[in-house]
């Protein structure tokens, strides 16, 4: 069901709402979140197709806010009502017009679920400096962006490090899940010890500077950045002195893992799609300390331009880790789609 509201305001877009689920025989709210999606008119296919792929997952109200010409003299609301057409949950698109558009948060606000957590999404590379600062981003318990939509990518990264609050996160870490995953179980073998490292990827890869800084942390070795024609991450290479642990993705999809004295190993390791992305972060709403670390490394060493270098805190455990990087490898990436812009 589409309900098209011109010139509308926030107590229509309710009454349309309420409406809508009598209409379609569900009197029940029935959502576990509110998902605020701040987009352009370029970007919202794409962002409102993966919340609603997401939603299958995570039942939501999804409030799209596109915010039009600000430079009018007068405001205006349109919204767009989407309901039980491709999945469960409601979606609102609201475009905003004139002066309206630079107070969102006044039109969100009133159609918030009640007593359910918010999560607000920037997918695009126009992200705030403090998402916690931002009139939508303090409505959320969980704060996402994406480094890897940004033109300059490292820096918008380093930005968002500077400015962390408990709940913030990124989609360049998301991506790393299933690398995280996969290196924590190759190190919960024995192994010799490790010296160095060196993570290959892609220019300007966000995700490989974390996924670097993440390592360095954890093993307390310095890890080096090596550039690869991509896709996404290519590789990763830990010299221990009994030889080099390696794990080689040269096509986005399958990796191999070689290790010392041992076969060689094939593993699924496909790139994910925005909206299993999503879904993984609406799992999980407490502060993510372990990106909050990664990040201010990287944002450190890009400001010093020194070496990936850090104190190994405990040892990398696939136990441990499993806690913080979801799903095991193997069914993680079952799932994954190669089209995706990913790791």
């Amino acid at each position: 069901m589409n309900i098209d509201l011109t010139g509308t305001t926030t107590r229509q877009i309710q009454d349309a709402l309420t409406q809508s689920r009598h209409l379609m025989g569900g009197p029940a709210v029935g959502m576990v979140l509110t998902l605020i999606i701040v987009t352009d008119e370029s970007a919202q296919y794409d962002a409102v197709r993966a919340a609603t792929e997401a939603a299958r997952e995570h039942p939501c109200r999804v409030l799209t806010v596109i915010s039009r010409d600000p430079r009018g003299s007068s405001s205006r609301l349109d919204a767009e009502i989407r309901m039980g057409e491709t999945g469960p949950g409601e979606t609102v698109l609201l475009r905003m017009y004139g002066p309206l558009a630079e107070h969102a948060d006044s039109v969100v606000v009133p159609l918030l679920m009640p007593d359910t957590p918010v999560v607000t999404w920037w997918p695009g590379g126009k992200v705030p400096k403090v998402p916690a600062k931002d009139p939508l981003g303090r409505l959320a318990q969980r704060r996402v962006t994406d480094s890897y939509a940004a033109r300059d990518r490292l820096g918008t990264l380093a930005q968002l490090a500077s400015g962390y609050r408990p709940g913030d996160t990124d989609f360049t870490w998301t991506r790393l899940t299933n690398w995280r995953s996969l290196l924590a179980a190759a190190l919960d073998q024995d192994h010799d010890e490790i010296v160095s490292g060196e993570v290959t990827a892609e220019p300007d890869s966000p995700s490989a500077e974390l996924l670097a800084a993440w390592l360095s942390i954890r093993l307390g070795v310095p890890m080096d950045r090596a550039v690869s024609e991509g896709p996404g991450i290519t590789g990763v290479r830990l010299a221990t002195t009994g030889g080099d642990i390696v794990i080689h993705r040269p096509d986005g999809r399958v990796a191999t893992l070689c290790r010392p004295g041992q076969p060689d190993r094939q593993v699924s390791l496909m790139r994910r799609p925005m909206s299993d992305l999503l879904a993984e972060e609406l799992r999980r709403l407490d502060p993510d300390e372990v990106y909050r670390d990664a990040a201010a490394r990287f944002a450190k060493d890009l400001a010093g331009g020194t070496t990936k270098e850090g104190t190994a805190s405990e040892p990398l455990s696939a136990t441990a880790e499993a806690a913080r990087t979801g799903p095991a490898i193997e069914q993680a990436a079952e799932q994954g789609r190669d089209h995706a812009e990913d790791a």
